[in-house]
C-alpha cells in the first residue's frame, strides 16, 4: 500500500464523516433543537426583560 492509496482512503473516510454529520444535523429528530436555535435571536427581548426584573429585585435587597 503506497501513500496515494492511504490518501484515497483518508479522503473517503473524511467524506463519510462529513456526510454523517450533515445527515445527523438535518435528521427529523433534530428538528426541535434546530427550530429553537433558529429562534434564539428573537428571544432576546424575553431574556432582557428577565434580566431587568432580576436587577430590580437585587437592588431592593
Amino acid at each position: 500500500m503506497d501513500m496515494n492509496e492511504l490518501r484515497g482512503i483518508h479522503t473517503l473516510l473524511v467524506m463519510a464523516v462529513f456526510f454523517g454529520i450533515v445527515w445527523w444535523a438535518y435528521s427529523a429528530h433534530r428538528r426541535k433543537a434546530n427550530d429553537e436555535a433558529a429562534h434564539l435571536p428573537f428571544d432576546d427581548d424575553e431574556v432582557e426583560k428577565r434580566t431587568l426584573e432580576q436587577e430590580k429585585t437585587e437592588k431592593k435587597q
